[in-house]
């Protein structure tokens, strides 16, 4: 890939120079005269690397350093200052800049420099595509898994805001994995070095809470024996997440907002305020309109704190990714645990597919986790899953039942008629009918869709399509329109 070069200057000798200079380098070269020109051009497409001089009419180049971080966090610019003006120099590169050059240059060492800063852009962005790939292909999204739709977008949003500072609000059931989102924007943002710090505000009554927070000084209450700093001071240059958030008190809330405001706050006891930089994220799996409406949470915090929300689905509403997730967990459970390894009989994972996991991806986690230790095979059964208990009711969910009977026919045809089939036939069997009914389902519930019943199911559409074909699946036999919308 040609690295995309904008040169902003107000003099436009320098602009030709350095258009000829780098053009013979082999990059895309852009030119601008003015800051304000510059930022049009980088709103239209991207640049890789920006060299802009410091002084100039108009919008100063550190004022558009300023703006093009805001734009984009992962923009490299190098600054071209003036002699004598080091001092602004260390400012740029406090402000972002990647480097700087002093006036007069040599043309020698901007093209070593800008030459460098370009091949990290390109190192760069090649990682994030990798990164890109492996997740289309495994569906694994830094800790979490998914292709469904829902998780998709959540996934989309959360490499929107990483490279921001805004705050977030993570909403969701209980078990659904938000602070895996929290610590996904963390980990993909420029804070990714500094410390993430969670508290869940459900954990500790108002005093503690606030001793959490904001840590206190020696005596400020019973059984402070000591200075304690809090949370905020440990997250300072990272991320704090606040689990929970809908279970603190009004008076909590009123110190919070202050804190996030003013990026400022006291101990406990104490008189002087202590400065701190830190990304707020929030959770909760309350309802906070409701909450705001009858005066148990305040307005303006909840305002301030959903600058953006992050709704993560809870996993009934996302069963494409169920197989996903169990054979996720299922790896990781037998890494772990130091046994080998194991898979799930088709019983199994139709049981895991139509529970409803009413504690969402944690549970379908710790029922995996419990298999694995009880299962003394190489294969885990229902049984396994659930021990001497029930699956969650899969009633709740209008069709599910008849396809529980399906698969309770296949077994006992299995066991009647096809027991003389050795295990490994029997297996095979089961395994096409129960491949046949879950595509068959899919497309059932898009309407002869095969391309959304694809995606549905965390499929590519060839594949699926292949699927079919081997299944012996054809839509129109199945009274549904064939075509895709």
């Amino acid at each position: 890939m040609k690295g995309r070069l904008l040169i902003v200057d107000d003099e436009r000798g320098i602009l030709v120079a350095l258009r000829g200079l780098f053009g013979k380098e082999g990059y895309e070269v852009e030119t601008a005269e003015s800051g304000e020109e510059a930022l049009a051009k980088i709103r239209a497409g991207l640049f890789h690397v920006v060299i802009t001089d410091l002084s100039m009419k108009g919008m100063s180049g550190l004022d558009l350093l300023r703006e093009i971080r805001r734009l984009d966090p992962e923009s490299a610019v190098l600054m071209i200052t003036a002699y004598g003006s080091q001092r602004i120099a260390v400012e740029a590169m406090k402000a972002g800049a990647e480097d700087y050059l002093p006036k007069p240059f040599d043309n020698d060492e901007l093209r070593i420099k800008v030459r460098k800063v370009m091949e990290k852009q390109l190192l760069k962005l090649a990682h994030r595509q990798l990164l890109e790939q492996v997740r289309l292909e495994t569906g694994r999204f830094e800790d979490m898994v998914g292709r469904s739709r829902a998780m998709l977008r959540v996934f989309e949003t959360i490499e929107k805001v990483a490279p921001t500072d805004v705050t977030v609000l993570v909403r969701g059931e209980s078990g659904t994995g938000k602070e895996l989102v929290a610590r996904a924007i963390h980990f993909r943002s420029p804070r990714a070095s500094g410390p993430f710090v969670a508290v869940n505000c459900a954990a500790f009554s108002r005093e503690l809470v606030e001793s959490e927070l904001f840590g206190h000084e020696k005596g400020a209450f019973t059984g402070a024996v000591a200075r304690r700093a809090g949370k905020f001071e440990a997250a300072d240059g990272g991320t704090l997440f606040l689990d929970e958030i809908g279970d603190m008190s009004l008076e909590t809330q009123a110190k919070l907002l202050r804190a996030i405001q003013e990026k400022q706050f006291e101990r406990i006891g104490g008189n002087h305020p202590l400065s701190v930089d830190a990304r707020i994220i929030a959770a909760t799996n309350q309802d906070l309109e409701a909450m705001v409406a009858d005066g148990r949470f305040r307005e303006d915090l909840y305002y301030r704190i959903k600058v953006v929300e992050i709704r993560v689905p809870p996993l009934r509403s996302r069963r494409e990714d169920i197989p996903l997730l169990a054979q996720f967990f299922l790896e990781d459970a037998c890494r772990r645990f130091g046994t080998p390894h194991k898979q799930l009989t088709p019983e199994a994972m139709r049981a895991c597919v139509e529970n409803e996991w009413r504690g969402n991806v944690r549970s379908l986690r710790a029922a995996l986790e419990q298999a694995v230790i009880l299962s003394s095979t190489g294969e885990i059964t229902p049984a396994d899953l659930f021990g001497s208990g029930e699956p969650d009711a899969a009633s709740a969910h209008p069709g599910h039942g008849a396809t529980a009977a399906a698969a309770a026919d296949g077994a006992a045809s299995l066991n009647g008629a096809d027991e003389a089939l050795s295990f490994r036939a029997a297996k095979e069997k089961f395994v096409s009918q129960w491949e046949r009914e879950y595509l068959v389902r899919a497309l059932q519930t898009t309407g002869g869709n095969i391309s959304r019943a694809a995606e549905r199911v965390g499929m590519y559409r060839q594949s699926f399509q292949q699927k079919m074909r081997e299944l012996g699946i054809n839509v129109a036999e199945l009274g549904l329109r064939s075509e895709d919308e």
